[in-house]
């Protein structure tokens, strides 16, 4: 059983009791059929749940009236054993993107407030054109704005890619204590340090993906590990065959196949023309939204200024795109360089974009908004910055120990009240430079 965080977050929803169902959004295979199935068995005396990708009759209970005891009254017809426990029933509608309309019924099932209603979909983003003003989209349905709370599930991030491993809440708070108190972990012949970086690089070839990380653990096997990761790719290719455009879809998978010598350059700065020699925006930018939007790779912008607000300096003609889940960026570049990361022996610009993509993972699954700073005469990069109580903080990445010549200067310059280096190595703190192992990131 595989402990998700997003599982207290429901918990202190159903205790919030108010006017909102909840829609949960992801990318395929995150595992948000698990976790809701989960939690609502867990808490609540009566629960169903309505999948409307494998029951296409479903459908028929949002047809016609959108009235809540309409609804309540066709679901009987379908499930004769579903009861009303007033305020302690979950429905949970999975796969919501199959059946609009019922998208639309979360406005009357909240406003019921009867029961309480999860939804889950994927691809939501592609299906719906987002309406911010109740206004209905291409489709011509209504997104109820205002009557559900949209979350975001992402794969495993890398403390419960610790916790599936066995590792307690409480061993890790004492780690996290060295981080706190600016002190050196134990490392040498108590070797904590080497195995916590250890431990790393095998989140970074698993990943988080439920489905790989259960197998991995079951099987013991980095192989069998691999072929989960395939088997993903294979439904994502599916996916995108099913519900692309016929005239983006080869676009779409050139761009999403291009992601590993995007993450070789030495500058990660996305180039179209990586994709092919002729590539573009008007030609391949179609092709990324889609990507985006389901999830599958996540963009972040250069600024212009590194200070607060970023938001007012970015340059949305210049970022840098990663892969959603560390493991299945690994796995694009294929086994035998998964076997040189755990083994410590890959060199070269690739070893270093993979480590931006894993630092990426790990700090914007702690929900950091990322940006990242190259200067207009390239004299100077920072791989990510973000916002912490009302200061601009940069974060460099190394794939090993080495110069900070960018982060000096950067400090010289800005004058942050920390900088934060991650390196292949152990902690060290000399004011306002913070430099942590890598795994540290996840207590940032």
């Amino acid at each position: 059983m595989l402990r998700r965080r997003i599982y207290d977050y429901f918990v202190s929803w159903k205790k919030e009791k108010t006017r909102e169902c909840l829609l949960v959004n992801g990318a395929r295979q995150v595992g948000k059929t698990y976790i809701i199935d989960r939690f609502g068995r867990e808490n609540y005396k009566s629960y169903i749940c309505l999948n409307m990708l494998k029951n296409p009759g479903f459908a028929g209970i949002f047809e016609g009236s959108l009235e809540a005891d309409e609804i309540y009254k066709k679901i009987s017809l379908f499930m004769p054993g579903f009861h009303i426990k007033e305020h302690n029933t979950l429905i949970f509608i999975d796969e919501i993107q199959a059946c609009p309309k019922a998208r639309t019924a979360l406005k009357f099932l909240a406003t019921d407030s009867r029961c309480d209603v999860i939804a889950s979909g994927s691809l939501l983003g592609i299906h719906y054109n987002k309406s911010r003003n109740g206004e209905e989209n291409e489709s011509g349905i209504s997104v109820p704005v205002g009557y559900e709370r949209e979350i975001t599930l992402r794969s495993l991030d890398f403390e419960e890619f610790l916790w599936a491993y066995g590792i307690t809440g409480e061993t890790i708070s004492i780690l996290k204590s060295y981080y706190d108190n600016r002190e050196k972990v134990p490392s040498g012949e108590v070797g904590i340090n080497e195995k916590y970086l250890a431990l790393l690089r095998e989140y970074m070839v698993v990943g988080g993906m439920p489905e790989v990380v259960k197998t991995f653990l079951k099987e013991h096997s980095f192989m069998e590990a691999f072929k989960a990761q395939q088997k993903i790719f294979r439904a994502y290719e599916d996916d995108i065959t099913h519900y692309a455009k016929n005239s983006e879809k080869p676009k779409i998978k050139a761009v999403y196949e291009s992601l590993p010598r995007q993450l070789s350059k030495e500058y990660l700065k996305f180039q179209y023309r990586t994709v092919d020699k002729k590539g573009s925006a008007r030609k391949y930018e179609n092709a990324l939204d889609w990507l985006i939007d389901a999830g599958l790779v996540c963009m972040v912008r250069n600024v212009s200024l590194p200070i607060m607000p970023l938001k007012a300096y970015e340059q949305p003609e210049n970022f840098k795109i990663y892969a959603s889940d560390i493991g299945l960026a690994t796995a694009m570049f294929g086994f035998e360089t998964q076997k040189a990361l755990i083994q410590k022996t890959l060199y070269g610009p690739a070893k270093g974009g993979i480590y931006e993509n894993l630092v990426f993972d790990i700090l914007s699954k702690r929900g950091f908004v990322l940006n990242y700073y190259k200067k207009k005469d390239n004299s100077q990069e920072i791989e990510f910055i973000f916002e912490k109580n009302g200061n601009a903080i940069p974060v460099e990445v190394k794939s090993r120990n080495g110069d900070t010549e960018s982060l000096n200067d950067f400090i010289k310059t800005h004058n942050p009240p920390y900088a934060i280096k991650l390196i292949d190595g152990n902690l060290g703190f000399n004011p306002p430079k913070l430099v942590i192992p890598q795994y540290m990131a996840m207590f940032i």
